[in-house]
């Protein structure tokens, strides 16, 4: 079933309306019966009303969290939404966190469902900006311990730990030369960097060629880099128009598996 843009992005719109009530039963029921997060990428992710509503408990409900939303952008059913996230974790703990939203919204017996919510942001980043708290992060971080602990058990408190890990710093050196190859119109370099097994898709599934991701890049300028898990994303601007690049990339971060171009079609 096709959906079109308003009603994506209406789907989408009520995460963030239902976290910011603490609406627990209406956030969760915004997902399929099959559906699962994964925030951040690259820890394990929830999966079904189970698994989501004790992610929910452990991670939405004893914090205010405001999305402050730069674009969104719609490419076939998934929605991408470039935002910073803010997240009161109490009156004297309160973080910024640059991040990308995937929304992947498929059918369900009552309209659309959110089938895939993916969160690209850094957990070592947070976890630094959160060390810079002082002393009144401590208290914080014994009490998001205990309902990892409680909500998850120890096997989902590991499971999101493992956000810290991937990518990192050998990621973004391959997908920053990568970016400024695609920036330049440089398609030669980029092939070079890609490989012939490299999977490009326009969204999350329409096969794209590497000339055809090139055509599209090119004389752009690249923005926000973040690494999560064993992927990166990348937003970026050209003529005023926005698009946001997500790159999969192989163990130890030395060549890129799949690319992803999000954009508005035109």
């Amino acid at each position: 079933m096709a959906f079109t843009r308003d009603e994506l992005l209406a789907t989408v719109e009520l995460s963030p309306q239902a976290a910011g009530a603490h609406d627990r039963q209406g956030w969760v029921g915004l997902f399929a019966a099959g559906g699962q997060v994964e925030d951040p990428v690259g820890s394990r992710p929830h999966r079904g009303p189970t698994q989501i509503e004790r992610f929910y408990d452990t991670f939405i409900a004893p914090r205010d969290i405001t999305f402050h939303r730069d674009v969104d952008i719609v490419s076939g059913s998934t929605v991408i939404r470039d935002l910073e996230l803010e997240v009161a974790m109490s009156p004297s703990v309160r973080m910024r966190i640059p991040a990308y939203l995937r929304y992947a919204v498929s059918a369900g017996a009552g309209g659309p469902r959110i089938g895939q919510l993916q969160a690209y942001w850094e957990l070592p980043a947070m976890i630094g900006q959160f060390a810079k708290a002082g002393p009144g992060a401590v208290p914080v971080g014994l009490r998001l311990a205990a309902a990892l602990l409680r909500n998850q058990g120890p096997a989902g408190t590991l499971g999101f730990a493992k956000g810290m890990g991937g990518a990192g710093r050998a990621g973004k050196r391959l997908l920053t030369g990568l970016l400024d190859d695609l920036c330049a119109g440089d398609a030669v370099a980029v092939q070079r960097r890609i490989g012939a097994d490299t999977v490009i898709c326009f969204g999350d599934d329409a096969p794209l060629s590497t000339s055809g991701l090139v055509e599209r890049t090119t004389g752009a300028s690249w923005r926000k880099l973040i690494a999560s898990g064993s992927s990166l994303a990348a937003g970026l601007d050209r003529d005023g128009r926005r698009a946001v690049l997500i790159a999969d990339v192989g163990r130890g971060a030395r060549a890129v598996t799949r690319l992803r171009y999000f954009a508005d079609a035109t």
